[in-house]
């Protein structure tokens, strides 16, 4: 179901918020501040993302503000391909788990040793089982 956004509630929005393009690190980091002096995209991003029934409104300024974040943090701070196995350890990581977690994933202990030590590539079925267990999607594992 698309919501219909108000041209006149998400004008008001984007004037009161008054989202723009970051182009520094000084802006960033006032992006950052959770102080409300003035507008802050990563604040305000943050108080919408935990917001209950966003309006249309305000889930279209989210997805603004993101996209303006994501922007600026992909041209500063570029990062470089991941390999599928620094990929793993990351969500591992992110998620708190321990190798024993993946076992019945990847189908025995001695396979998930290999896979998660770098001694085994991870093969077709297992970034499918990785890709479904984590929610993402598998080819981040080939």
């Amino acid at each position: 179901m698309t919501l219909t956004i108000n041209p006149e509630i998400y004008a008001n929005k984007l004037a009161e918020y008054q989202p723009k393009v970051i182009k520094t690190d000084e802006e960033n980091e006032r992006a950052i501040s959770r102080v409300r002096l003035a507008p802050r995209a990563i604040a305000i991003a943050e108080e919408l993302a935990h917001r209950q029934n966003k309006t249309a409104e305000e889930s279209a300024l989210f997805e603004l503000l993101i996209a303006l974040i994501e922007k600026y943090e992909d041209e500063q701070y570029p990062m470089g391909k991941s390999s599928p196995h620094s990929m793993l350890l990351h969500l591992m990581e992110a998620r708190n788990l321990k190798q024993i977690d993946l076992v019945r994933i990847l189908g025995s202990s001695g396979v998930t040793s290999e896979v998660v030590s770098g001694r085994r590539e991870i093969g077709k079925v297992q970034a499918q089982a990785l890709g479904e267990f984590f929610q993402v999607d598998p080819g981040l594992f080939i």
